[in-house]
């Protein structure tokens, strides 16, 4: 055991890795329904190990923190920006009442029981869940004019507070949300979804082609023998019957295989290539003619493609008003926000930098995407021209300062970072041509990242941790509870008398304020519905920013 000490003390990059190995495992355990998730398990590694007294360089700490704020920003700056207009105010209002009051919450209970001001940092990021606080915290506090060994004491009690409120904030967050909110509000999660539901969808089941994304498309071939569709074009075919919706690929003509136009001419036995719901197929399409096994008419490629919307003629309209886009042998499949699947209905608004996957020959797509934005050609290069110059401008940012009633309040180098992603995303979303950063790289900055520079958290503060965590006893665990919850009470009673939000809505977007992704899983899944995530992303976007803002602050209210 001695030899192994020695050789990760020598070579603490093996320490590293020893540590997110271990980390992400730890993530994996579940304790009855809560999973411990890889910031916590990182951290309890990065503790465990530091227990062996291994000094890795804090530069290390800080280039992985930089990776995954500008990651954070970056997914979400198109969302964030588009939420400052009008008609995101209920969700930013709401976001801005909630974070607010976390922050004086904390506060108030740090002074009350006479908290460091690294403990009362721990506090906060760990009862809402904001690991990136602890960064923002640490450097703000390294900013103080104290001693560097007052320093290391205060940063390293902000792990040890972390671990213990984040566990009884993530998971007393989540049954607020999903047992006691409801009784607050007097209303049942699913059939409030379901009145939703009823609300979005509007005259959605003319066209189940278009109502959900929950079945999948199937294509089959039919010949045409009922005179009712004889002499029509195929645009007059697709759009005969507003009932179902309808997208013709291909047809046989004879012996001739044809790739269709919006006007070529359907003659008696032609054989036609259908692409439907499989509810259509199953109920509406034998009134064509009899289907017919052709495996050659039907062996012909089809494209799955991913349209980012960029025209600012589209973005802001519902899909309803953008049907003409998709109105000849193209489907719409899915429509993805911020990395989260949206419900589609005919009454969904598209966003910019919202993601669309059609269904469809790829000329016909090609056309389409010309209109509403840019055809993502999957690509696995990241553009490190424009992630590493986001970084280094993010940090400059983050090096001004302003004082206020005496407080000198700094994003600090990291916070800037995060504010550049957001800058940068929202750019990329307008001009998608450059800045791509592929989901693949997103994920490595944003989780390796993170677990990185929570590991190395981890094993700073594993020498004094016990010490620290036997200084702090039980009051820090009432405290993160105080701080989870009252919040989002103040939240959910703002939310529901003063602006008046949709039930659903109005917990999507705690969830979102509260940055907490599992909240927003056990709200879908207690409504048995998509429709949180329509609250979620805004607050999200917003959420991030006030946290990560809330640590220097933090800092300067309790020194």
């Amino acid at each position: 055991m001695e030899k192994i000490t020695h050789i990760l003390q020598q070579h603490p990059e093996l320490a590293v890795f020893l540590t997110l190995s271990l980390g992400f495992a730890l993530g994996h355990i579940k304790i009855g329904s809560f999973k411990i998730g890889v910031v916590l398990g990182t951290l309890f590694a990065g503790v465990l190990i530091g227990q062996l007294n291994i000094q890795v360089p804090p530069i290390v700490k800080t280039i992985f923190f930089d990776f995954f704020l500008f990651a954070t920003g970056y997914k979400v700056g198109p969302q964030f920006f588009q939420g400052l207009k009008k008609n995101a105010f209920p969700q930013l209002m709401l976001t801005l009442v909630i974070c607010v009051s976390c922050l004086l919450i904390a506060f108030g209970m740090s002074k009350l029981l006479n908290y460091d001001t690294g403990t009362a940092a721990g506090l906060l990021a760990g009862a809402f869940s904001e690991s990136t606080l602890i960064g923002t915290a640490s450097e703000a506090i390294h900013q103080l004019p104290i001693s560097e060994l007052e320093k290391t004491r205060l940063v390293n009690n902000i792990p040890v507070a972390y671990s213990l409120t984040y566990l009884i904030g993530a998971t007393s967050f989540v049954f607020f949300l999903t047992s006691i909110a409801p009784k607050l509000m007097r209303i049942n999660l699913v059939e409030e979804s379901e009145k939703l539901s009823q609300t979005l969808t509007g005259d959605a089941e003319e066209e189940p082609g278009i109502e959900t994304v929950y079945q999948s498309w199937v294509i089959r071939a039919y010949q045409i023998t009922n005179k009712k569709w004889i002499g029509l074009t195929i645009s007059e075919f697709e759009k005969a019957n507003k009932d179902f919706r309808v997208a013709i690929q291909r047809l046989r003509h004879k012996q001739e295989l044809i790739d269709p136009t919006p006007n070529t001419v359907i003659y008696e036995g032609d054989i036609l290539v259908i692409m439907a719901r499989q509810g259509i197929i199953l109920s509406s399409l034998s009134e064509i003619g009899p289907e017919v096994l052709d495996d050659e008419l039907l062996k012909f490629p089809l494209a799955h493609m991913d349209v980012i919307v960029t025209n600012k003629n589209i973005a802001g309209k519902t899909i309803k008003s953008l049907r003409d886009h998709f109105s000849t042998g193209l489907m719409l499949d899915k429509i993805t926000r911020e990395y989260h699947e949206i419900p589609i209905n005919l009454d969904t608004i598209i966003e910019r930098g919202d993601v669309l996957k059609i269904s469809g020959k790829m000329v016909l797509i090609e056309k389409a995407a010309k209109d509403i934005g840019y055809l993502d050609r999957k690509s696995s290069a990241t553009d490190i021209v424009f992630l590493g110059l986001g970084i280094v401008l993010g940090g400059f940012f983050g090096l001004l300062s302003v004082t206020v009633f005496g407080i000198e309040i700094t994003l600090t180098t990291s916070g800037g970072a995060l504010v550049m992603g957001l800058i940068f995303g929202w750019l990329h979303s307008y001009t998608p041509i450059f800045g791509s950063i592929p989901e693949p790289a997103l994920w490595i900055f944003d989780n390796v990242g993170l677990a990185t520079f929570i590991g190395l958290v981890g094993m700073a503060a594993g020498p004094s941790f016990i010490s620290g965590l036997q200084e702090m006893g039980f009051s820090i665990v009432l405290a993160g509870f105080v701080v989870a919850i009252v919040p989002h009470i103040i939240g959910l009673f703002f939310g529901k008398y003063i602006l008046k939000m949709n039930p659903i809505i109005l917990l999507g977007a705690q969830t979102g304020a509260g940055t907490s992704t599992i909240g927003l899983k056990a709200i879908q899944d207690a409504s048995a519905s998509k429709f949180p995530v329509l609250g979620y992303t805004i607050p999200y976007a917003l959420g991030n920013i006030l946290l990560t803002a809330w640590g220097p602050i933090l800092v300067s209210m309790m020194y």
